[in-house]
This record gives C-alpha cells, structure tokens and sequence, in this order.
C-alpha cells in the first residue's frame, strides 16, 4: 500500500524535516530536536503541518438534520462559521471515530484523520437513505497548518493575520493573506493557545515559509506527540477505540444530551441516567520505562486496566514517564498504589503540567 503524504512533504524535507509515517501519513517527524521542539510548543509558537487531517463536505437539503441524527453533539443548532467535537458511534454505543463538524451556511465540513476517512465515508453513506445529502471527500483541494504556544496570536498579527481577544474556540474566522483566503480556527481546550489555518495546497509552502519568517518555529510530530500526552488527550485510534463507549473517555465535550435522537443514543443515554460507568480514561505518572500499549494496570494483583499510550516527557530536573490508560472505577482510592510492569504509578488526572513541574 502507497504512503499517503501530505501537501507539505516535499517543502518540509528541503527545510531539513526529518520524515516519517504519522498516523498513515508521511510528514515531517522532527527538525532536529524534539525535547526543543516541543518545549516551543509550551513557550513559544510552534509551526507544524496538519495535512495528515483530511476534510469532508456534506452538502443537500437534509444535511442538518441528518447529520444531527449521525453524531453525538449538537449539529442543528451550531451557528454559521462554528464548529464542535463528536463522535460517531454505532447501534451499540462503541465509538467508530471522531471529527468536528463546522456549519459554513450551505455545506457542513468535517474535519477528522485521514486514515479515519475511508470508515467515516462509508458509515456516512450507509446511513443515506432517502435524505438529500452528498458527501465528498474534499482533501485535496484543502490542507492545514498549526500553530501552538502563547506566542502563536502574536505571530499572527504579524502576517497581517489579526486575532480578536474574544475569538471562541473552534470558531471559523475568514480571512484574507496576500491574496489568498484562508479560514483560521481558535483550537479548543488545553490547546486553547493554538490555531489553524486551512487553505489551498498550492499555498501551503508559501504560508509556511512566511509564517517561519514571523517569528514560528518549525516543530514535528515526535514533539506534537509528547504534547499531547502532556496535555491529557486521547486520540481515536490509540487511547479510544471500536469497544470504547463515549463517556468511558471522558471527553464530554462530544456528546449532548438534549439534541434528540441520534445513531447509538440509547446507550449513551442509558449510561447517563445511570450515573457512572465501569472504568476511565485516566492519567499516570510512572516509575520507569514507558510501558508498552496494553500493559495492564495491577492493584493488589488484580488486573484493573490498560495503558494506551506512555511516552518520555521532559520535564524539570530529569525525564518523566507520563502514560494514558484506562481503569476500572472501583480501583480509583485515595491510598491507591498501582503497578504497571512491577514499577509504581501515580494516577494523576490531565494536563499533566503539575507533574512535570513536581512530579
């Protein structure tokens, strides 16, 4: 099978990207450094190239009110230029995948991994039935660049690109760049720092470099790695999958409980009224080496989870183990000593910037 690689690539590597696959796409991994890379990320403003995401349009009458009934979150009442976090589950409740949904008046777009495209494409048009809605895949007349780090607005303003104080998250500001339109969004959460910028491939290299000339710093995907770690979010794929339910993960911000009826709402619903769920998405600090993807979780030598992902993160004084898993609620006390390969762990719910600072 052919390596997807994104618009970028070639631009990146005459830049001295080091590449690499990332979530099946082949993109720059690191410039050099990624302990510096990703402490740009944290201090200053990091650059890096999102094309390993890809965008779908859904256009038709039906759009709304069918795609309303296809994910978890509120898609009939998202203003114009908006978009939200959501999962697309099955009659079961398990999560199939992730995106956000943005409403651009006459189409919706989604926004999602590009290796999730080819699941998401056929969910969606399975479930077309009589609706008038047409989904196309529209990644390569659209691409994406990153920017994260409280210097990221300042950069900006630089290129001419302002930033209102008040910009929401995930909201779509259209601009204008030398000519060139582009849609700037305000990312959400712990990367409330961070912006994206989706405009023409053909573009992209030129951005870059202009962005780089601003003031931005070049960063890959081994430091975008630790930062998401360090920030405490999983990704559909590694830390959520298909036998996963929706609050198990505890991203809350995907899911709505007044929207009506959607693929998979039962369940969801049915855990609510219930109160609570087996086990969580939870964050670990450990002694050791990362342990690899599946290592369980022993308290008083019961398994009570799973490590998803674990990494080294640096941190003040000396490397530190940071790891998101999964762990069964009754385990959860406040004397608890877990053992993740004979190591000890700390649970330590995310962002992890306490412990990097204290451990």
């Amino acid at each position: 099978m052919t390596t997807l690689t994104t618009p970028l690539n070639e631009h990146l590597l005459a830049a001295g990207a080091r590449r690499g696959e990332y979530r099946g796409v082949e993109t720059a991994r690191s410039f050099g450094n990624p302990t510096h890379e990703f402490g740009i990320l944290l201090r200053g403003c990091g650059l890096f190239d999102l094309g390993w995401r890809s965008k779908i349009s859904i256009t038709g009458k039906d759009r709304i009110r069918w795609m309303n009934g296809m994910a978890t979150n509120n898609i009939r009442d998202l203003p114009v230029d908006q978009g939200n976090y959501n999962f697309l589950l099955n009659a079961q409740g398990r999560i199939q995948g992730d995106l956000y949904v943005y409403n651009f008046g006459d189409h919706l777009l989604v926004d999602t991994e590009a290796w999730q495209t080819p699941t998401i494409l056929k969910l969606f048009k399975h479930y077309i039935i009589m609706d008038a809605v047409e989904v196309t895949d529209i990644s390569e007349k659209l691409t994406a660049l990153g920017l994260q780090g409280p210097q990221s607005r300042e950069v900006l303003h630089r290129l001419g690109l302002n930033v209102p104080d008040d910009l929401r998250p995930q909201h779509v500001l259209k601009l204008t760049w030398q000519n060139v339109g582009v849609s700037l969004i305000r990312m959400a959460g712990h990367l409330a720092d961070g912006y994206e910028i989706w405009l023409s491939p053909s573009d992209a290299s030129r951005l870059w470099d202009a962005l780089s000339a601003a003031g931005a710093t070049p960063v890959g995907t081994d430091a975008l790695e630790i930062f998401r770690v360090t920030a405490g979010i999983p990704r559909f794929g590694q830390d959520i999958r298909d036998r996963d339910l929706p609050q198990e993960t505890g991203q809350m911000q995907a899911l709505n409980f007044s929207k009506g009826c959607y693929l998979g709402q039962e369940i969801v619903e049915r855990i609510r009224s219930r109160g609570n769920v087996h086990r969580q998405l939870t964050g670990l600090l450990i002694e050791g080496e990362p342990p690899a993807p599946g290592t369980k979780l022993v308290v008083n030598g019961k398994d009570v989870g799973e490590i998803t992902t674990a990494l080294k993160v640096p941190a003040a004084g000396a490397e530190k183990t940071l790891a998101l898993g999964y762990i069964r609620k009754e385990a959860v006390r406040p004397d608890i000593i877990v053992q993740v390969n004979g190591s000890q762990a700390k649970l330590f719910n995310p962002p992890f910037r306490e412990a990097l600072l204290t451990g």
